[in-house]
């Protein structure tokens, strides 16, 4: 893997793992310069730096997936070289990776113990024990899931959570977590906590990569900075303030606005939405959107903010409702059809549903446009294609080499950029942006607010789901909140705070006849009072 060295003397007490003096090159790219990072036993170890930075890359060398050039690395002390991911986790070392290693076809149990599945006799498959132990597992970190659960099936938030307990299930004595909340909300992270606090022991510790400072300041005793390949510090959580350690990663000042720029009330009405239902969620999901405005969505997972955009879009089949643009009907059955009328969605899931991995990025920047943009005669333009997509590459500062690199290879947080760079590109009048910063850092997220920001000057109307309140009310000219498949309150920006979106959000409508009440629901249509002659539930 790489040369290794004798621990040098001092230290009075021996870190659980050490890095230093680690290189590694790509062609044409120098990934980590004399890198350095120390994780003692005991401890949470956060990593921050922007995409790019590294982080990635060195997590790699440290499961096994890559080697290094040259460096030093130490386990409780002594010397660590790594074969592969397979030595990696038999030596104590799991990590969950930003993008999910799940086989969506298996099961929840197979999922978790793939590759060591118990048999009987040493060669039949024991589908009983893998369920029982799979269960015994979910039940000891506390994690709702069915081992028999097909993961294909599951929310992202809930795959997660399966990508957790593979991972611990090794019982490992260094834990890395790769963004390991970026699906999650609220209260999914307060559980997450909770169970890093509980892995946490004088022999174990964890090193945790995030771009959520706030994160950073309630689980961290220390964070490690690394920026453009290279170390830069590590400091105290509890001594370092949030402005300093995101000076320290992006090398420059970030403003710290309070709230959204340009909210009036005077716009005019491009999308309303009236009584739009699902089979399966949604429930008289009524609401407009205004020229210029960005609609923040905010809710619990669950809530139904995803499966509300899909509807409008027409990726998922609705039960009821009318979709109206600039007054007129229209009917929407598939995404196409939302293209044609000028809506354009930024999925949550961009590998699933935004991206061509295995196209190189000018392709998927143009892919939206081809047909009306860069084809004439049944011939692609490739030079204004290439054009163009250089200019948006430029625009959203996406870090790659060029135009002709294959996208699989960028960060979670440049594949992202594509994505918004294609439907940009495809110049909709309506974007609905679902999760946009999930997996961008700090300083890429300034850019992505920005960008937002002067596509709500130019006109363009802006629904933007997210998870992270404080990105909720920062950017959002009024907030939508559900809960349960309903829209239980539309907030202005002066209405909106974290504690009231908070309340909007955990109404139940449909179980307690008092939140029914407050919404002006009648609590037996809802389900949360027994129809007359009905005995209460007891």
């Amino acid at each position: 893997m790489a040369e290794v060295d004798t621990v040098p003397p001092g230290a009075a007490t021996v870190p659980l793992l050490e890095v230093e003096e680690v290189n590694k090159t790509f062609p044409g790219v120098r990934a980590l310069s004399d890198m350095r990072l120390e994780l003692r036993a005991g401890e949470v170890l956060a990593l921050v730096g922007e995409n790019g930075a590294g982080k990635s890359t060195l997590m790699k060398l440290l499961s096994g997936i890559y080697t290094a050039d040259t460096g030093f690395f130490r386990f409780n002390g002594e010397p660590l070289e790594i074969a592969g991911p397979k030595q990696a986790m038999e030596l104590g070392i799991s990590i969950i990776h930003q993008e999910f290693n799940l086989v969506p076809h298996l099961t929840v149990a197979q999922n978790i113990f793939i590759g060591r599945e118990p048999r009987m006799a040493g060669m039949f498959l024991d589908e009983r024990r893998l369920v029982r132990d799979a269960r015994s597992l979910l039940d000891r970190l506390h994690l709702p899931l069915d081992p028999n659960a097909v993961v294909g099936r599951l929310t992202v938030a809930n795959q997660q959570m399966v990508e957790i307990a593979k991972a611990l299930s090794y019982e490992p004595k260094v834990l890395i977590m790769d963004e390991p909340t970026a699906a999650l909300n609220e209260a999914e992270v307060s559980t997450l906590h909770e169970l890093i606090r509980r892995f946490v022991r004088p022999g174990t510790g964890v090193i945790y990569i995030s771009h959520r400072m706030e994160e950073i300041k309630r689980i961290a005793d220390r964070v490690t900075v690394i920026r453009d390949g290279e170390y830069v510090d590590t400091v105290d959580v509890a001594a370092t303030s949030t402005r300093e350690i995101i000076s320290m990663m992006v090398g420059r000042t970030i403003a710290d606005d309070t709230g959204p720029q340009g909210v009036r009330d005077d716009r005019e009405t491009v999308l309303e939405v009236v009584g739009l239902s699902t089979k399966t969620l949604l429930k008289d999901v009524s609401f407009d959107l205004r020229e210029g405005e960005i609609l923040g969505f905010a809710g619990l997972m669950g809530a139904g903010r995803t499966e509300t955009a899909r509807a409008i879009v027409g990726a998922d089949p609705a039960d009821g409702g009318t979709i109206l643009l600039r007054g007129r009907p229209v009917r929407i059955s598939h995404p196409a059809d939302a293209v044609d009328h000028g809506i354009g969605y930024l999925s949550e899931d961009r590998k699933r549903y935004g991206l061509l991995l295995d196209s190189d990025v000018r392709a998927n920047v143009t892919l939206g446009a081809l047909r009306d943009k860069f084809a004439a005669l049944g011939f692609i333009n490739d030079r204004a294609a290439r054009r163009e997509a250089r200019e948006y590459v430029g625009a959203l500062k996406i870090k790659t080499p060029s135009v002709d690199q294959t996208t699989k290879f960028l960060s979670g947080g440049n594949q992202q950029k594509v994505v918004i760079a294609k439907w940009l590109v495809r110049d909709c009048d309506i974007l609905i942006f679902d999760e946009p910063t999930r997996g961008i850092d700090v300083g890429a997220k300034e850019e992505i607010y920005g960008l937002l920001n002067e596509l709500a000057e130019q006109g363009k109307s802006i629904i933007m789901i997210s998870s992270e309140l404080p990105e909720v009310l920062r950017m959002s000219h009024r907030v939508v909140v559900m809960s349960e498949g309903r829209v239980t309150r539309i907030l202005t920006a002066a209405e909106a705070t974290q504690e009231s979106i908070m309340h909007y959000a955990t109404l139940r409508p449909d179980e307690n006849i008092e939140d029914a009440v407050e919404l002006g629901l009648d609590p037996v249509e809802t389900g949360a009072a027994p129809e007359s002659g009905e005995a209460e539930p007891t």
